[in-house]
């Protein structure tokens, strides 16, 4: 059986290292012949601070289905259409917004060096904090710190692209259109109802609606 996992909020943390007893849970798994396959917002790059060693070679879905490596190896990426990447540019501009842009592995941030997002991105300075236009191609963006999200989130509804609001920690994730976790599962070969799907937010829905069994975890009080 294929095991699909979800990170942060499911089975990580507070963007710390998976815990002992995880881990263990994990080799058991593994150990017993099912396969594991980590599915996340995160970009590939970010996935791998948080897993032990032994793990990076594992499938994984990352940028909500942008990204999708195999063997240490990204197999798959999905940016933005230039005339898309424009637009999203002229909203970020025209309200001074504050970003971290992915590309395939580099990345541009102008966000604050104190927010919680930061502490999670590159920490093993595995990639490059680069100026956008150092960027080749976009695959991810998530808008920081905004005045008026109403307005932002309505002039983003006008555009072919996949938005996820996280509430609790202030940001917008956007993803190109028809970009989904599912999508990057399906780009590693996996059939419907043929996985047990981990998650706990709402870009988790797609690989819930697919799978053969979906559990939600909720961490409240978690420490």
């Amino acid at each position: 059986m294929n095991f699909v996992f979800d990170l942060d909020g499911t089975i990580c943390f507070q963007g710390k290292v998976l815990s002992h007893a995880i881990i263990e849970a994990l080799d058991a798994l593994a150990h017993y012949g099912h396969d594991i396959i980590f599915a996340s917002a995160r970009p590939i790059r970010d996935l791998l601070p948080v897993l032990p060693p032994h793990m990076h070679a594992y499938p994984m879905v990352g940028g909500n289905g942008a990204l999708v490596a195999k063997d240490k190896h990204i197999i798959s990426t999905v940016h933005f259409k230039e005339e898309v990447m424009n637009k999203i540019l002229s909203i970020i501009h025209s309200h001074q917004l504050a970003y971290l842009i992915d590309g395939p592995w580099d990345y541009a941030y102008t966000g604050r060096e104190d927010h919680p997002i930061r502490k999670n991105i590159d920490p093993e300075k595995r990639a490059n904090l680069v100026p956008l236009a150092s960027l080749t191609s976009t695959v991810k963006i998530v808008l920081l710190d905004m005045p008026d999200r109403k307005t932002i989130m309505n002039e983003l509804s006008m555009l072919p692209v996949v938005v996820h609001e996280h509430g609790d920690e202030g940001i917008l994730d956007i993803s190109p259109q028809g970009i989904d976790k599912w999508n990057g599962l399906v780009k590693l070969g996996i059939q419907e109802r043929s996985y047990i799907a981990f998650g706990n937010d709402a870009n988790d829905i797609s690989m819930f609606q697919h799978a053969l069994t979906s559990v939600i975890v909720f961490a409240v009080g978690h420490r």
